[in-house]
C-alpha cells in the first residue's frame, strides 16, 4: 500500500471513529437497515416462488392459466387478447421463434451464429475489457491519487449484445405444437449465458505509450475479449408472469423477483433464496446490535463530556467573579523586563514562560496567557494542538 493510500485509510479511520464512534455507528445502522430491507424483498420473492405452480411441460400451461376464450372466439379469424397473468415456473428448451412460426422462416430459421465458435444461438454477448497498468512514472505522483479515487479507470469495459426472438418448447418433441414466447422487454435480470470464447491479447507499445508511462498516465497493456451465448437446445427455467397474447402464451419478467431465466430448477432457487434470507437476516441483526451499542456508548460519552465541560465553565465563572483582580495581580507579578527570546511567551511575546500545560507538558506560555487559553471553549496547547485540562505554574529555584 502506497503512502497516499495509507493516508486515505488513516483519514477514513479517523472519520469513522470521530465523535467516539458515532459516525461508525450510523454507518452500521445504515447497513443494518439495508440488510433488513433486502431480507424483506428476498423473503417476499421466496414466498412467491413457493406458491407459483411448476410447469414441467409447456403443454401444461393451458391447464394452469385461466383462459376466458369461448369456443366461438377461439375459432374466429381475429383472436382476442387476454390480460390475465399468473406467476409460473416453467422448465423448457430454447428454440428460435422462427422455427415455430409456421411460415417460410421455418425452412430458414432466424438464428445468430457465434463469431468465434460458430454455434447457433438466440443471444450473443461480446465483452471487451481494456486493462491499464498502475505504473506512476518519474513525474506521475498524481496517478496515486487517481488510483485511490478512480480505480474504475484501470479497466474500461464495453459490451455489445445481440438477440433474436426465441421461445421455450418441450425438449425432444417435434414438431413443437406448444411453446411459450419469451418477452425480454424491460428485463435487467442476468441471463444463463455460456462462455464460448475467452482470450487475453497484449497491446503493443508505441512512442505515445512511452510518454504516458514517463509522465505517470495510465496506458493500456492488454485487451480481454470474451463472448457468451444462449445456445439453441439449452434447458433453462423461466420465472415470470405468463399470459395469453393473441392466443399464444407469453412469459415476461417480474421485477420483484431476482430470477427470470436461470439454469437453476425451482427447488434450487428455493434453497438459494432461503440461504440468502438467513444471511441477510442475521447480518441485519448483527449490524443493528453493533450500531446500537456503539451509538449508545457515543451518546453517553459525549453527554458526560458535555456535563464535565459545563461544570468547568461554571467553576471558571465563579472563580472569575470571586477574584476579579486576579488577572491584574498576575500581570503585575509577571516579568516584562529584559527576557531572552528563547524564554518569551509564544502568545504575547512579552512575558517569561511560567505555566506548563497538562497533559502535554509544554512550557510555552506565561501564566496570564495560560489562564486565557484555559478559559476557551475547547482549550488546546498552542504548540501541539492537544486538548488540555489544566496548567501548572512553574517556579524557578
Amino acid at each position: 500500500m502506497s503512502s497516499p493510500e495509507q493516508a486515505l485509510a488513516s483519514l477514513l479511520s479517523q472519520l469513522a471513529l470521530s465523535f467516539d464512534g458515532a459516525v461508525l455507528g450510523i454507518a452500521l445502522a445504515y447497513a443494518a437497515v439495508r440488510s433488513l430491507l433486502k431480507f424483506s424483498a428476498t423473503s417476499s420473492s421466496l414466498n412467491k416462488i413457493l406458491k407459483a405452480p411448476s410447469v414441467v411441460y409447456v403443454s401444461d400451461l393451458r391447464s394452469i392459466l385461466a383462459v376466458h376464450d369461448d369456443q366461438d372466439s377461439s375459432s374466429s379469424s381475429q383472436p382476442s387478447d387476454h390480460h390475465h397473468q399468473k406467476l409460473v415456473v416453467l422448465r423448457g428448451t430454447v428454440e428460435a421463434k422462427s422455427a415455430v412460426d409456421s411460415s417460410w422462416k421455418t425452412f430458414k430459421p432466424n438464428v445468430l451464429l457465434s463469431q468465434e465458435s460458430g454455434d447457433k444461438a438466440v443471444v450473443v454477448q461480446r465483452t471487451q475489457t481494456c486493462i491499464y497498468n498502475e505504473w506512476k512514472g518519474f513525474f506521475g505522483w498524481p496517478s496515486d491519487l487517481r488510483a485511490i479515487f478512480a480505480r474504475s479507470r484501470r479497466e474500461q469495459e464495453s459490451t455489445s449484445i445481440r438477440a433474436v426472438p426465441f421461445v421455450l418448447v418441450d425438449g425432444g418433441r417435434w414438431p413443437h405444437s406448444d411453446f411459450v414466447v419469451v418477452n425480454m422487454d424491460g428485463s435487467n435480470h442476468p441471463l444463463p449465458l455460456a462462455t464460448v470464447f475467452h482470450q487475453l491479447q497484449p497491446i503493443n507499445a508505441s512512442p505515445y505509450t512511452f510518454l504516458q508511462a514517463l509522465f505517470g498516465h495510465e496506458y493500456p497493456v492488454g485487451l480481454l475479449d470474451e463472448e457468451k451465448i444462449l445456445p439453441l437446445g439449452k434447458d433453462i427455467t423461466a420465472v415470470g408472469m405468463c399470459s395469453f397474447k393473441n392466443g399464444v402464451p407469453e412469459i415476461k419478467s417480474c421485477k420483484d423477483l431476482p430470477y427470470f431465466l436461470s439454469d437453476l430448477t425451482k427447488d434450487q432457487m428455493i434453497v438459494d433464496l432461503a440461504f440468502r434470507s438467513k444471511i441477510l437476516l442475521w447480518g441485519g441483526v448483527a449490524f443493528g446490535s453493533l450500531s446500537i451499542g456503539i451509538l449508545g456508548y457515543a451518546v453517553m460519552r459525549n453527554w458526560n463530556r458535555w456535563k464535565e465541560w459545563r461544570q468547568n465553565r461554571q467553576l471558571q465563572r465563579q472563580s472569575q467573579a470571586a477574584s476579579p483582580d486576579a488577572d491584574t495581580q498576575i500581570a503585575s507579578e509577571e516579568e516584562t523586563g529584559d527576557v531572552p527570546d528563547g524564554e518569551l511567551c509564544v502568545i504575547c511575546l512579552m512575558r517569561r514562560r511560567r505555566s506548563a500545560f497538562i497533559p502535554c507538558g509544554h512550557l510555552v506560555c506565561c501564566q496570564l496567557c495560560a489562564i486565557s487559553v484555559e478559559r476557551e471553549s475547547t482549550p488546546k496547547c498552542p504548540v501541539c494542538r492537544q486538548e488540555i485540562r489544566n496548567s501548572l505554574r512553574i517556579y524557578d529555584t
